[in-house]
């Protein structure tokens, strides 16, 4: 008996949809990571990308819980002396929303190349309004 691999022409990528309205941000991001790494389907292969694309909508309206609003500060370094950047989690969501679920998901993949090409797979959008519809998602719905 020889372990099943699925092959390039196996892998039928589909699309899905979903509304980040009153979801919190952890439980969110661990959905849209299993789809987009493929861990929700049979054929899920750790070296292989067998995973789907997703779109989120209405980025600004996710939910921090706790003192997370205004304790969680987001950092990025330039590479330079002196050059660390620090944000609150309100100035984010306030200035660019699609970055704080961009950044939960890419934290839950993969840190190599096949990581990086998953999160290619992530479209994260403010409002309800995508240019994806010629895709046509199925709609995803998380408790």
């Amino acid at each position: 008996m020889r372990t099943y691999f699925p092959k390039k022409g196996d892998i039928d990528p589909q699309w899905f949809i979903i509304d980040a309205d009153g979801l919190v941000l952890g439980r969110l991001s661990t959905a849209v990571a299993n789809i987009i790494s493929g861990k929700n389907k049979p054929t899920y292969t750790p070296f292989l990308d067998t995973g789907d694309h997703v779109i989120v909508l209405n980025a600004e309206k996710v939910v921090l819980t706790g003192r997370k609003e205004t304790d969680k500060i987001y950092r990025h370094h330039s590479g330079y002396p002196g050059g660390l950047s620090e944000s609150a989690a309100r100035f984010v969501r306030a200035e660019k929303p699609e970055s704080m679920i961009e950044r939960a998901v890419a934290g839950m993949l993969p840190k190599n190349r096949i990581g990086r090409k998953m999160l290619k797979k992530l479209k994260v959008y403010r409002g309800t309004q995508h240019p994806h519809q010629a895709q046509q998602p199925e709609s995803v719905k998380i408790s």
